[in-house]
């Protein structure tokens, strides 16, 4: 008589505890997907108000160049710190 009650509250936790890991789960990739799509067009409008700054101090090509060496320089260093951190 007690087994099959035990069973079912054993159940209940369970489910219950299943529920809270995977409201967790989702509530962490949202959040993480929100931070990406904020670093994207944040990276956008700082490349774009760099580039006004500068052509407004050299020419085009020049802004141009500085704005493209420093995304080479920071994805150049993204990459080297994840290639040391898998090898």
């Amino acid at each position: 008589m007690i087994g099959p009650l035990l069973r079912v509250a054993a159940s209940s936790v369970a489910a219950r505890s299943l529920r809270t890991a995977a409201q967790d789960a989702t509530t962490s990739a949202l959040l993480s997907l929100g931070a990406a799509v904020a670093m994207g067009v944040g990276s956008i409008f700082l490349s774009f108000s760099a580039y006004t700054f500068l052509e407004s101090h050299l020419d085009p090509a020049g802004a141009s160049a500085i704005v493209g060496l420093f995304w080479l320089l920071a994805g150049g260093g993204y990459f080297a710190v994840t290639r040391r951190r898998r090898t």
